[in-house]
């Protein structure tokens, strides 16, 4: 089981009934690829017949760019997840390289190789590049945190700069910072808000440092694309604070340019609210672009307890996921997907992984089987990427 115990906890409404995930990888918190269960099936019903070279990008090439993480070590040599990443997307995230523990693990050290080879491969072969992420609590060197406030905000600074001029014109947008967004939300009306008590904001003292990230990283490159990215945006009350934060920013002439929705959901998410967390960026912030940064769908619906201590946790379904479970999957997907084509401001969806044993849950909160993404284990396309390519798809 992985220890957790470091993590942010995930928090959950008032009555424990509407769980509220953590971000995932941010790549599911972990600064290397999460282990998974073994795997011998792949699950499902039948699969019909269309599973064409470039079908998913190609459905929305007049709509948004289509990506998923991926990890330097699944290039060498393209793995399944990389040929299937190849055959049908045009982005790609990182999923780990670029996290500053990672970067920078000292101070005025550098080590750029891992992060180099799979930009360089993703540029190589077509794919624009997304950067993951330059500032976030989960993924600090300690000396980052260390001395005044001065002192820290000009290590910040020149973390920002020295890896974004690394990466000038390779990289074309970053989240800048990552789950900056207060998550106190099982309190209710009386959570506090809108910024997040993270490492960062006590050592600054203040959320000050969001200001100084984004600021250094336009100076860094006038070029790129500069975000806030942050989950759980489908909640109302935590879509307040992050509209709260984008008002400040705004008065402040903040440099930013758009919000990343993380977009961890379950099989019993609202679409309608992930669809609310598009137009109300869109509607008061009409200058800045949606991006769906780290989509996966959990076929689990476990009470919080499961995420504080792992008990009360659900089932393990085992190699074999019920066919019902992957209809509804599809069904919120084929929703999700027919609202974001509607909406002009989301210029680019990325999947949090590739092929269900790619991703972080299969072990957090606790490991056991788990199909969040649109390939199954042996790399064949499931009801949910026919449902969001193909119309007629009957689920």
């Amino acid at each position: 089981m992985m220890d957790i115990t470091a993590r942010d906890r995930l928090k959950f409404l008032a009555g424990g009934a509407s769980l509220l995930l953590f971000g995932c990888g941010s790549g599911g918190g972990s600064s290397a690829p999460a282990p998974v269960p073994p795997t011998t099936g792949t699950g499902g019903g039948q699969k019909p017949l269309g599973f064409t070279p470039g079908l998913l990008r190609d459905t929305y090439q007049g709509n948004f760019k289509i990506g998923a993480a991926l990890s330097n070590n699944r290039t060498l040599p393209p793995d399944a997840s990389a040929k299937l990443m190849l055959d049908q997307c045009n982005l790609l995230t990182p999923e780990w390289e670029l996290k500053p523990e990672n970067v920078s693990p000292s101070q005025g050290v550098y080590n750029f190789v891992e992060a180099d080879r799979v930009v360089d491969w993703a540029l190589d072969n077509g794919f624009e590049v997304r950067g993951h992420t330059l500032l976030w609590h989960e993924s600090v060197p300690a000396y980052m945190l260390q001395g005044t406030r001065d002192e820290i905000r000009t290590k910040l600074e020149n973390y920002i700069t020295t890896v974004m001029q690394h990466f000038s014109g390779r990289i074309t947008s970053w989240d800048v910072v990552n789950e900056v967004v207060s998550v106190d939300l099982y309190s209710g009306t009386a959570g506090v808000g809108p910024d997040r008590d993270t490492a960062w904001f006590q050592a600054v003292g203040s959320a000050d440092y969001i200001d100084w990230a984004l600021q250094a990283a336009r100076n860094a490159d006038p070029n790129a694309l500069l975000f806030l990215s942050d989950y759980e945006t489908e909640n109302p009350q935590k879509r307040g604070w992050l509209l709260d934060i984008l008002r400040r920013l705004a008065d402040r002439g903040i440099p930013i340019d758009g919000v990343g929705h993380q977009c961890h959901l379950q099989l019993d998410t609202d679409p309608q609210e992930v669809l609310n967390a598009i137009d109300d960026v869109a509607n008061e912030f009409p200058n800045l672009i949606n991006h769906i940064t780290e989509l996966d769908v959990n076929m689990y619906q476990d009470l919080g307890s499961c995420w504080e201590s792992q008990t009360g946790c659900q089932t393990d379904i085992g190699p074999n996921p019920p066919d019902n479970l992957l209809a509804d999957q599809a069904r919120l997907l084929r929703t999700i997907f027919d609202g974001l084509k509607q909406r002009p401001s989301v210029e680019m969806v990325n999947f949090w992984g590739v092929k269900d044993d790619d991703s972080w849950l299969n072990s957090v909160p606790v490991e056991r089987y788990n199909y969040p993404l649109l390939f199954d284990r042996n790399g064949d396309p499931k009801p949910a990427y026919f449902a969001i390519t193909d119309p007629n798809y009957v689920i």
